[in-house]
């Protein structure tokens, strides 16, 4: 099973002055994981090559976030997904849940010594301008 190693140093032959920190690897371990793990990995690794030959080109740090989800143990699903109608006002408590979820999204996915592998970023670009927006809109409960 292909394993995701982060910021692991010690090679006397290769180092850095930081100990590898922000750098991963990808190594292969034919014993590694549970067999539902194996299962698990070989599912997704399948459902890639089909869509690759469709022209539908999925994510394809799939394994990376399976591993790091696990690793993190954050239950992602704990918290139920927010659905509005069409008709329906954007109130506090959507708005709050869906950052929540996000932010929980986002710790999940995020490596043991802080940074996000396989060039995730997203959080650091993309989320202050929003934090910006919401501060500056009309919306009173936030």
């Amino acid at each position: 099973m292909w394993m995701l190693k982060i910021a692991q140093g010690n090679d006397p032959y290769l180092f850095t002055t930081n100990n590898f920190v922000g750098r991963q690897i990808w190594e292969f371990d034919p014993n590694a994981g549970t067999l539902d793990e194996r299962r698990e990995v070989e599912d997704a690794r399948q459902h890639f090559r089909n869509n690759r030959r469709e022209g539908i080109h999925p994510c394809g740090d799939l394994l990376m976030r399976m591993q790091l989800i696990k690793e993190n143990g954050i239950d992602l699903l704990s918290i139920p997904p927010i659905r509005l109608g069409e008709k329906e006002d954007v109130n506090y408590e959507a708005v709050t849940t869906t950052v929540k979820k996000a932010i929980r999204l986002i710790r999940a996915i995020q490596a043991k010594d802080g940074h996000w592998p396989a060039e995730h970023s997203g959080p650091m670009f993309f989320t202050p301008p929003l934090v910006s927006e919401i501060r500056t809109t009309n919306i009173k409960a936030c």
